[in-house]
């Protein structure tokens, strides 16, 4: 007789195990105020995070700025919510400014990404970061293992970028410009372009003023950076150091001024801004209070337009914020950066983990345990800075 068992041999199969993992929540709130129009996740970024297993909540009307509906984040899985409940995510992501009101609706030891500039435009937020035990991280300062700084490289060079086309179209234009060519045509001499500034911001101002058939002349203290920029493919830069009758001497001729970030940001004084022409057009891309020009020249925000229009034809005024004219670009080259962070950050498992595993990440860090732990930041709110290391040591 034949052994039933040789039929019915059983086949051990796994348990089934569950885990207990909560899903990480990313909250993508709105930007408040009219200057901020930049966002920081497109619905192909978002389709990624929520593809991965994490929730993402997203204000209703906040993508307005960079032209998608709600629906496009909605059909990549994202949840549209009210203001209070994206604040509630487990990581807020935002280029602008949040409110008092906002920071004491968000979670307790909650992350914060945002811009360092938005940390250190009001003391009242630094300290309601710091109640709140919110760790606040300023994305143009985290770096990467080869020393760069992702963030701050993009809004750099797209600053520089945009500039140069907005500066063309008003020069262009017969009302507020001087109607004419950036680039000129045969037989007419090309207008002038003077950039301050050698890093990344400059050298993208430059290699779009080149494309538009432009002369420019690109000035700097690091003597590396103006290698570095003669050297790039095509380039026909004039470069110098800053020698004040050099300096004097551009500023006289030049149809555009595009002050960059520079790691030693000279002084133009109203002498030398007399010298400049009339209708000259002037964009500044450094900090307001890192820029040459700032003391010496009224500031206005790009997209400001009823300010714009107020101003009298051949006015000098310093223009300033030309990457929030072209919001959907930086929201494309921010997406991908995002999401190299977020997958470190979540890896880490915790914002105090993250702090501790990644070094890039640490020198970001504006307030930590609830203390302030950026130098600039907390000057500007009247604290003393609290080196991170220590308070690493004790967490």
């Amino acid at each position: 007789m034949t052994d039933p068992s040789e039929y019915f041999t059983p086949d051990p199969q796994p348990a089934a195990s569950a885990t207990m993992r909560r899903r990480l929540s990313i909250g993508l709130p709105a930007t408040a105020g009219d200057r901020e129009k930049r966002f920081s996740l497109t619905p192909e970024a978002v389709g990624v995070l929520t593809d991965r297993g994490y929730e993402v909540r997203i204000e209703s009307g906040a993508s307005a700025t960079i032209h998608y509906a709600d629906n496009d984040y909605m059909r990549q899985g994202a949840c549209v919510t009210s203001r209070g409940e994206s604040l509630q995510a487990d990581i807020v992501i935002t280029l602008g400014a949040l409110s008092p009101a906002d920071l004491r609706a968000m979670k307790r030891g909650a992350m914060l990404l945002t811009m360092l500039s938005s940390v250190t435009s009001d003391c009242d937020i630094l300290r309601e970061l710091m109640r709140r035990n919110i760790v606040a991280l300023a994305i143009d300062l985290i770096g990467d293992p080869e020393g760069h700084t992702p963030f701050a490289d993009i809004l750099n060079e797209i600053n520089g970028r945009a500039a140069i086309a907005i500066a063309s179209s008003m020069l262009a234009s017969p009302d507020h410009g001087k109607g004419i060519l950036l680039g000129g045509v045969a037989g007419i001499i090309p207008c002038e372009v003077l950039i301050l500034g050698a890093g990344i911001a400059g050298r993208a101002a430059a290699a779009s003023a080149l494309g538009l058939g432009a002369s420019v002349r690109m000035l700097d203290n690091d003597v590396y950076r103006l290698r570095r920029a003669a050297e790039l493919p095509g380039c026909c830069v004039a470069t110098s150091v800053m020698h004040p009758r050099v300096l004097e001497n551009a500023l006289r001729t030049a149809d555009v001024i595009i002050n960059t970030p520079m790691d030693r940001p000279c002084t133009i004084d109203s002498h030398q801004v007399d010298l400049m022409k009339r209708g000259v057009i002037i964009m500044n891309l450094a900090r307001s209070e890192d820029g040459p020009l700032s003391h010496a020249i009224p500031e206005i925000d790009i997209t400001a337009t009823d300010t714009l229009r107020a101003v009298p034809r051949g006015t000098r005024v310093c223009y300033t914020g030309p990457g929030n004219a072209v919001p959907r670009t930086a929201a494309m080259a921010l997406s991908n950066t995002f999401l190299w962070l977020l997958r470190d950050i979540i890896g880490c498992d915790g914002a105090v983990n993250t702090v501790k595993m990644l070094p890039g990440v640490q020198r970001a860090v504006v307030t930590f345990l609830g203390k302030p732990v950026n130098r600039r930041a907390a000057e500007k709110a009247g604290m003393r800075a609290i080196d991170i290391t220590l308070l690493l040591s004790c967490s």
